[in-house]
């Protein structure tokens, strides 16, 4: 069994590979997305031990990226708290490198402040509700500027339902000048 400290940044992934005994079986540099994901798993899995990984990564934005790629080839991720890992190993010198080693050791210590992360069917359903809200602001927002726009202009909202059938009527006479 591996330990995987994986650190992420905007252009790359730093991870370091720890034996269960605490030596470094390597420490590579790969880039964060699809194709450098499978490439770290292909690289990983010609090394000792290389099979079975235990990876640990902090949350942070692209993680969840990071965990659902590495989860779908076989390996087992953690995400690590950020603030918890930071209180658990303050450093002085803190570098990429440095951060991923500490995921790694943390990770074979089993000292991982892990968080929960919900399954991706319940991540699913939470997207879909989070982007009918965001529908909904948007749509509230636009009768909002168009009963405004009205108001502007000296059109007195007469129905009680300006965007129902006679309220859309109503609309399609009223004339604005251009702007």
């Amino acid at each position: 069994m591996l330990h995987a400290g994986l650190d992420l940044s905007r252009k790359a992934l730093e991870v370091h590979l720890l034996a269960p005994d605490g030596s470094t079986v390597s420490t590579m540099t790969v880039p964060p997305d699809l194709d450098g994901l499978r490439g770290l798993v292909a690289r990983v899995r010609r090394l000792p031990g290389g099979r079975e990984v235990v990876g640990v990564i902090e949350s942070m934005n692209g993680a969840r990226f990071v965990h659902d790629t590495l989860e779908l080839s076989g390996w087992s991720v953690e995400v690590a708290d950020a603030q918890k890992v930071k209180g658990l190993a303050p450093l002085a010198c803190k570098t990429d490198r440095i951060d991923a080693w500490v995921l790694a050791e943390l990770s074979r210590r089993d000292l991982v402040p892990s968080i929960w992360l919900p399954d991706p069917a319940t991540r699913c359903e939470r997207e879909l509700a989070r982007w009918r809200l965001h529908l909904v602001h948007h749509r509230t927002a636009l009768k909002n500027r168009i009963h405004a726009t009205l108001i502007a202009f000296g059109h007195p909202c007469v129905v009680s339902d300006l965007f129902g059938l006679d309220g859309r009527l109503l609309l399609e006479r009223i004339s604005f000048p251009e702007p």
